[in-house]
């Protein structure tokens, strides 16, 4: 009986102090050549990430995870790209629009590459010269939900 206690105290001990699983997590993040999204010279570390969107942004260092937990929608554009460059995220609609994604309008945003559903979507971000603009039209708040969508693992 007393073993039979001490079993199922140590079960339930390793399910309280068990990784907590997230939805994404047998899907891989590519962090090779991935950069921090508040110190953009520097690369990410796996062990510096914070949960977000239902995925993991990856961070340089402790003080910018610090940081971007503090306020995540102040930096919500920066995240987003994150999240499709490390391939958590991917595109599937213009995220203008929201309509189907017409292969001849690719065009990189600050090197990450996104298409759109017509000429006249892709014009609104060429035409933004500046890179924080042209990042805010396609990966802001909004824009992201309409064209991106988290990757969901394969199943076997």
């Amino acid at each position: 009986m007393v073993l039979k206690s001490m079993v199922v105290a140590a079960a339930l001990l390793c399910a309280l102090f068990a990784p907590v699983a997230h939805e994404n997590d047998d899907v891989k993040p590519e962090l090779a050549g991935v950069k921090c999204p508040l110190m953009p010279k520097k690369e990410v570390k796996e062990t510096f990430a914070v949960d977000y969107a239902g995925a993991k942004v990856y961070f340089c260092c402790k003080g910018c995870v610090g940081n971007f937990s503090k306020d995540p929608e102040k930096h919500a554009v920066v995240a987003n790209k994150q999240l499709v460059d490390t391939k958590l995220f991917q595109q599937t609609a213009c995220p203008i629009s929201g309509g189907k994604l017409d292969d001849s309008t690719e065009v990189e945003v600050s090197g990450t590459k996104v298409k759109f559903c017509c000429n006249n979507c892709k014009g609104k971000v060429e035409g933004e010269k500046d890179a924080k603009a042209q990042m805010g039209i396609v990966f802001a708040k909004d824009a992201f939900a309409k064209g991106f969508a988290k990757v969901e693992p394969k199943k076997e």
